[in-house]
């Protein structure tokens, strides 16, 4: 069906608007910008701890059974079903492996909202926190206090908090969650050219099957005016160390495995060692896990893995092609 409307700019929004306020029209490319690249950052972030956890499995079910058994699917709570939350789970649901019954949400209203079927949704964000591999938390600044109070000696230590609280830094989070095992995106948005790009996108679930957006989402890249950087991506690698260090898995077993994901979309060969993670490991054995890591540090300062990223364009490529690969090849 043809646009009638097409071309004819005095029936757009920005025909009513007034010099002042066209100033502001680029805050619409931001807003869905930020929008896409939370999600695709965050379905990055499931596919890589799946992935781990699946491989894990695999590898020590026959040879460590109590591992086995700690090793579980993957459980995806979401705490807070506003705009944000439920792109989210539209996202995690098409165009990740998790299905329908690994995802839990907690929200003030459940019995108003319309969640898919085999998603199991209610109010207990003490529940939510205590039974999540990894939990989201898509709640408003104003909500931060209440919910710090409510997830409080309730989280599992191995349980990734990936935050989308804006204004609260990860420290502060921490802090009043007692729980240092915390991812939060820092975007950087900077005007520019190509940030309309980010209008095309009228739905996130569709724009994560378009390339042009997929790579403009890379946290390396400046397309688009938006920027993640380095900090988080060493964290995410972090994150995946201590989830072998959860399971006690050696030194070199958990490089291994961590390196096997990577391996297997890109063709170089340079890999992460121990020396990539902590300064000193005279003292570790390939047979000895690696000490937990505060991911509040990775993401604050200057860390091994930050300083050998940084250095190597080679890793950087390796991350950015597994990055699209898992975006573009998730679709259900």
């Amino acid at each position: 069906m043809t646009d009638i409307c097409s071309g004819l700019t005095i029936l757009s929004i920005e025909a009513e608007l007034t010099v002042d306020e066209k100033k502001l029209v680029y805050l619409r490319a931001r807003s869905a910008g930020l929008t896409f690249c939370g999600c695709a950052h965050a379905v990055f972030v499931c596919e890589l701890v799946h992935s781990l956890k699946c491989i894990i499995k695999r590898r020590t079910a026959a040879n460590d059974l109590y591992a086995s058994k700690r090793l579980d699917e993957l459980s995806v709570g979401i705490l807070g079903l506003g705009t944000l939350g439920k792109q989210l789970l539209l996202c995690l649901l098409k165009k990740t492996t998790i299905r329908p019954k690994q995802i839990k949400i907690s929200t003030r209203n459940p019995a108003k909202e319309c969640v898919p079927p085999g998603v199991e949704c209610f109010f207990d964000n003490r529940c939510l926190a205590a039974w999540a591999d990894v939990l989201f938390l898509c709640c408003l600044p104003s909500h931060f206090d209440r919910i710090c109070a409510d997830l409080h000696s309730h989280l599992q230590k191995h349980c990734l908090v990936y935050s989308f609280i804006t204004a609260v830094p990860v420290n502060r989070l921490a802090e009043r969650l007692n729980h240092s095992f915390i991812l939060k995106p820092q975007y950087q948005v900077e005007p520019c050219d190509t940030s309309d790009l980010w209008l095309s996108c009228s739905r996130v679930t569709e724009g994560l099957s378009d390339p042009s957006l997929i790579e403009a989402s890379c946290p390396f890249a400046v397309k688009g005016g938006i920027t993640l950087g380095l900090n988080w991506v060493c964290g995410v690698l972090y994150s995946l160390l201590n989830i072998c260090t959860h399971v006690c898995l050696g030194s070199r077993e958990a490089l291994s495995l961590i390196n096997s994901i990577f391996a297997e979309n890109c063709m170089n060969n340079e890999t992460l060692n121990a020396e990539s993670f902590i300064a000193s490991t005279s003292f570790l054995h390939p047979n000895e896990s690696f000490p937990w890591i505060s991911l509040v540090d990775t993401q604050t300062t200057m860390t091994p893995l930050l300083h050998f990223v940084m250095n190597s364009k080679t890793v950087q490529e390796n991350i950015f092609t597994t990055y699209k690969s898992y975006l573009k090849s998730t679709i259900k």
